[in-house]
């Protein structure tokens, strides 16, 4: 058995906390590690780093971690022997810590967005990529069940060709007035690095090209529906950022994609995030664990007449895609992946080109936006 170090840079955020220290770090050590081609387990061994002092130690103690430091410009934790740096702070901080710990030789992996704007972005990736360091950002959508059974019916051509995917992902985020948000008041301050472009576009970004192709352009709306809501300390405060955006985008190959996200929506679907794809086979509709199908052969054949009663039920017509399989943590999973990577060399396609064309379809949405015509994506050059 060998270890691994691996620093964890903005651990005691919600995210940094639950999805990457707890169930993906902590969970692969109760398993005993990540096990290599050789059949030899690798285990990982983190040093929890952030600006808090009092949140570090806490965490350190409430999981049994032993190696912590309030080090927030990394002066100290670069110089060990840790092989890995990860960094799930607030984007604005994210460029210059990634580019200290490529400095210091370490291989990098992080949360997404990469950067707040393209060029840095780009400057992030190209230093990577003439560092000769690995590097890979988290593309944690790609291993939700709904969606690799959808991968799965893709690989399976069950869709013919495919005409459009339709994306509607979103909730209400309460404003803090009367019940508590559910989500940090900084993501609705743009000075901040919030807005719901900002956090969801480079996801689509990875479900769009990984699934059915690159995005070759985008017409969006975005909106702030609320302008005032109260952080954490009950203080009201304006909301700079974007809390809602409408977006038709177009993919490779004539795919049409209709996307909302929005964090001002009262759900009335089967999940949060729910994506249909037609095609001239088949259609499907995916969730975060489940997916249903129809299938040509099934597809019933309606008639529009306002002025009759509706007696057909349409959601009966659908049939759910089995399991089949054990679902893994989808940042756990992408760990494990990336851990393998450096300690074993295995391919690992996620990396900061990825990260930047995520950065700049988000860069060309908010352009949209502002300009209020369609803005195409050209292909990086990395």
């Amino acid at each position: 058995m060998q270890e691994i170090g691996i620093i964890m840079n903005g651990v005691t955020g919600r995210m940094g906390t639950n999805q990457h220290l707890i169930r993906s770090i902590l969970a692969i050590r109760e398993d005993g590690g990540v096990e290599l081609p050789s059949g030899e387990p690798v285990v990982p061994d983190p040093i929890l780093v952030g600006r808090n002092e009092r949140k570090l130690r806490r965490l350190s103690e409430e999981h049994g971690v032993e190696r912590w430091t309030a080090d927030p410009d990394l002066e100290t934790c670069l110089d060990g022997d840790d092989e890995i740096y990860f960094d799930s702070q607030v984007t604005p901080r994210r460029p210059d810590a990634l580019l200290k710990a490529i400095e210091a030789g370490k291989d990098v992996y992080c949360e997404k967005p990469l950067a707040g704007d393209l060029d840095t972005a780009l400057e992030v990736a190209r230093t990577a990529e003439r560092s000769d360091v690995k590097h890979g950002i988290v593309q944690d959508k790609l291993w939700l069940p709904g969606l690799l059974k959808l991968q799965r019916l893709i690989d399976q051509e069950f869709f013919g060709d495919i005409l459009s995917v339709r994306v509607e992902f979103g909730y209400w985020v309460f404003t803090g007035h009367v019940q508590p948000a559910q989500r940090p008041s900084w993501n609705y301050r743009a000075e901040d690095g919030g807005g719901i472009i900002d956090d969801m576009f480079s996801h689509w970004s990875y479900v769009l090209e990984n699934l059915f192709g690159r995005v070759e352009t985008v017409q969006c709306l975005e909106k702030t529906h609320i302008p005032e809501r109260v952080d954490e300390d009950g203080e009201p405060y304006d909301a700079t950022a974007d809390d809602a955006a409408y977006a038709i985008m177009e993919l490779e190959d004539d795919v049409v994609a209709q996307l909302n996200s929005s964090w001002t929506v009262r759900v009335n679907r089967d999940d949060l995030l729910e994506i249909q794809v037609d095609g001239t086979e088949g259609s499907a509709v995916a969730g975060l664990r489940d997916c249903k199908t129809q299938h040509r052969s099934n597809t019933p054949k309606p008639e529009w007449n306002p002025d009759t009663p509706k007696e057909h039920d349409f959601y009966e017509d659908w049939e759910r895609v089995p399991n089949n399989r054990e679902f893994e943590n989808a940042f756990k999973h992408q760990w494990k992946q990336f851990i393998r990577h450096v300690v074993a060399d295995e391919p690992f396609p996620w990396d900061f080109a990825a990260g930047a064309r995520g950065v700049q379809l988000t860069e060309a949405s908010y352009r949209s936006a502002d300009e209020g015509r369609r803005v195409a994506i050209d292909p990086l050059e990395i």
